[in-house]
């Protein structure tokens, strides 16, 4: 009944259903593969990085697919920050200023 409500044929519900249960290998083989890659990059590789190396390596995979993988493995992509230098804001009265700081920039 509530197929033909929506429209949808008796068997194509069924075999959703079936399909559900079905391991998908290659999905697995690609999850492995982002993962692989990811861990080789030190966690700063993004979607785009891994998909030119899997297309490099002969799988053909959109970027998407890629997120997407990363996001089922709950892969992040982390950027190293450059180092921060710290500024001098207080004035240190230990050292005496011998040159007055009057410098022209």
């Amino acid at each position: 009944m509530v197929c033909s409500a929506f429209g949808i044929a008796r068997s194509s519900y069924y075999e959703h259903r079936r399909s559900r249960f079905r391991i998908d290998v290659e999905r697995l083989e690609q999850r492995a593969k982002v993962n692989a890659l990811f861990t080789q990059s030190r966690s700063s590789a993004g979607s785009r990085t891994i998909m030119t190396q899997m297309q490099d390596e002969d799988y053909e995979i959109g970027r998407f697919r890629v997120r997407r993988l990363m996001s089922e493995v709950n892969l992040t992509c982390k950027q190293p920050v450059p180092h921060t230098y710290k500024q001098a804001t207080v004035e240190r009265p230990d050292i005496p200023n011998c040159l007055n700081r009057e410098f022209d920039v």
